[in-house]
């Protein structure tokens, strides 16, 4: 699939209507989503025939383009159910099979490495303080090829030390800024 084709189809995908402030909740646009997995599978091999895990899935956006992209499964997870009602109808909007999990990723049980992959684009952190390094604790435990995941900017540096240092990354790279 070529990435304009893949932007088209996740620009058509319904988003939250009343985002939940609480929980950090915001779209994933089409046009990051695209890319980054975009780049995962065509840079990196990382998506067709793998399982595909996205953590905090929201609508949905990321996991879609997973599974668009040819990933043998995508599990999506999510704490809140309404985001993963939205997520639902998108997949069956694009006719995509995916599995959805309602879960806080905190509580996740899943012991050793479940998935090839996870996609990401987990809470900022701003309402709750380390939320997103808290997601990509769990991620890092539970994939065992890569972790892609989304974060800002001013927060870029600390991150990539903190995946190394304190949650056992091998490596922590900036692929996109």
């Amino acid at each position: 699939m070529k990435l304009k084709q893949l932007e088209s189809l996740l620009g058509d995908l319904q988003q939250f209507s009343n985002p939940k402030v609480e929980l950090e909740q915001y779209p994933t646009g089409p046009h990051i989503a695209s890319r980054l997995l975009y780049t995962a599978e065509n840079s990196f091999d990382d998506i067709s025939n793998k399982v595909v895990a996205d953590f905090g899935c929201g609508c949905g956006t990321l996991g879609a383009a997973a599974a668009l992209l040819g990933a043998e499964q995508v599990i999506g997870i999510d704490i809140d159910p309404l985001s993963l009602e939205i997520a639902a109808v998108n997949a069956e909007d694009l006719e995509l099979d995916i599995d959805f999990v309602h879960c806080d990723i905190s509580k996740l049980g899943w012991r050793g490495q479940m998935v090839d992959t996870i996609v990401m684009n987990p809470p900022f952190g701003t309402r709750k303080k380390g939320a997103d390094l808290d997601f990509l604790s769990v991620a890092l435990k539970v994939a065992s090829q890569a972790v892609y995941s989304l974060h800002k900017t001013s927060t870029r540096d600390h991150v990539k030390r903190a995946a190394v240092r304190d949650l056992n990354a091998s490596s922590a790279e900036v692929l996109c800024e």
